[in-house]
């Protein structure tokens, strides 16, 4: 796992399927507003039914995760004033939770597969994100 800083502040976590140790793994901090875990358990591991609780939260940012499952990418790093910070190369079953800064993809092989995920409700473009560069 790789944690990419910039002045003191995280602005992604890179993962691949070998940082997915046994048992529960988590990528994120609990005071990100994406938390992103993986599991790692053997077949018949029982995990108990859960409901979740409304827990009120406050949420000023968007937070996404990109996993690849097929193919490849490159996504490009910016600090908070939308400078370079630096690259990074996102293969099959690897993963990229995005936590501060601006970011920018460039697909590097044909029929790349990627998941994104991100914290909602979504408030539209307009609202979500400012384009630059």
């Amino acid at each position: 796992m790789r944690v990419i800083t910039h002045q003191e502040r995280r602005l992604a976590v890179h993962f691949t399927e070998a940082d997915i140790r046994k048992g529960l793994s988590f990528f994120s901090e609990d005071a990100d507003f994406l938390q992103v875990g993986a599991w790692r358990y053997p077949a018949g591991k029982q995990l108990a039914n859960h409901n979740h609780n409304r827990v009120p939260r406050q949420v000023d940012r968007t937070q996404e995760c990109v996993l690849v499952l097929r193919g490849a990418l490159r996504a490009r790093l910016y600090d908070e004033q939308d400078r370079p910070v630096t690259e990074v190369r996102v293969g099959p079953h690897e993963g990229l939770l995005l936590l501060a800064g601006g970011h920018g993809y460039e697909i590097l092989e044909d029929d790349t597969l990627v998941i994104e995920c991100k914290n909602g409700p979504y408030p539209g473009a307009e609202a979500d994100r400012r384009r630059f560069g």
